[in-house]
């Protein structure tokens, strides 16, 4: 089935009569903070890449950044730096590490990655909630430590007979809910808005949604407004019984309320494939025996990370050449209002 991006790429191709621009003629694009290959040989015969110590050291030659994975914020204080910047093409669905309200207020473009990922972070969220809710990387351990010699592993829960909760019902959303009622369990959510097109049952408070299912999966972007929303509070709501499944961002979760839930036996386990600080998040949770941890792999797949990669030149090559970009975040729409 072809996906948006494959159906933007070719009409990308099918109206694209204007030729890789020599080198002395690409836009000079600054590079935050780095990029496989892949990305780089796609993006060279549209743009000219500098690193962000280049780019800072001559700003004025900056027409757009390319934001990889970002250690740093990009914000003003880094974005201000460039006065003839006109796009932040960045990697990933989730670009909260770009201020795109700073580049609404002064015309630059912001673009995202979004659909060619979505599946594969469904999959994913999947693969984490039966690796928590069937303990199976524990069990790898125990059967790699000699222990299956001396008793069999431990009776587990299930994931039969549960309800899932997703909080965020975007199009990552949307696809773990497919594959959540595939396996025959019942599937509720909350969102900004009802859903009335799609069958799953509405919680209209994420209280409401953690109250009622005994599994909640965070798929929310980070916003000021779902910071620290999987409080203690809901924490309490989802009940001892209750797992908590990650893939959006840390923030969204009030990790100290979350760490001390999983102590206390006020929820059952945690699946995390994202933390507020990465790549060092708080150590306590390997401490835990109740958690399953991975370090913010959703999409990261190589045809994935490719397509990814490639919808990021797409987007820059698109702008540069005149058609405007391919998926502006909402903040910067095109053609501008």
């Amino acid at each position: 089935m072809a996906t948006r991006h494959d159906e933007r790429a070719a009409a990308l191709s099918s109206h694209t009569t204007v030729a890789p621009r020599s080198a002395m003629n690409r836009p000079l694009v600054a590079l935050y903070d780095n990029a496989p290959d892949f990305v780089r040989e796609a993006a060279a015969p549209y743009v000219t890449l500098r690193s962000a110590a280049e780019a800072e050291a001559e700003p004025q030659g900056i027409r757009g950044v390319l934001s990889y994975s970002p250690r740093r914020p990009l914000d003003a204080s880094v974005l201000g730096r460039f006065p003839n910047l006109q796009i932040v093409a960045h990697h990933g669905v989730g670009y909260d590490a770009v201020d795109a309200n700073w580049c609404a207020a002064h015309g630059v473009v912001v673009t995202h990655t979004p659909d060619v990922l979505d599946a594969e972070v469904a999959d994913l969220a999947l693969g984490l909630l039966l690796a928590t809710v069937r303990q199976i990387p524990q069990a790898d351990r125990y059967l790699r430590a000699g222990q299956w010699a001396t008793a069999p592993y431990p009776l587990t829960t299930s994931l039969q007979g549960r309800e899932v909760g997703i909080f965020g019902l975007g199009r990552i959303g949307r696809e773990i809910a497919r594959r959540v009622a595939a396996f025959g369990v019942a599937v509720a959510y909350h969102n900004r808005r009802v859903l009335a097109e799609l069958p799953y049952r509405y919680c209209a408070s994420l209280s409401a949604l953690a109250q009622t299912c005994d599994v909640l999966i965070v798929a929310v972007p980070a916003t000021a407004q779902t910071r620290h929303a999987i409080s203690a509070d809901v924490l309490r709501a989802l009940g001892p019984n209750g797992i908590l499944v990650n893939v959006s961002r840390g923030s969204v979760v009030d990790e100290a309320a979350l760490i001390a839930a999983l102590r206390s036996g006020g929820i059952l386990a945690a699946g995390l494939d994202v933390y507020e600080h990465e790549p060092t998040p708080d150590p306590a949770f390997a401490t835990l025996s109740n958690t399953v941890l991975l370090p913010h792999v959703g999409s990261a797949s190589l045809p994935t990370r490719r397509a990814m990669g490639q919808l990021v030149v797409d987007n820059l090559r698109a702008f540069f050449e005149g058609r405007g970009p391919l998926t502006p975040v909402p903040e910067t729409p095109w053609p501008r209002r």
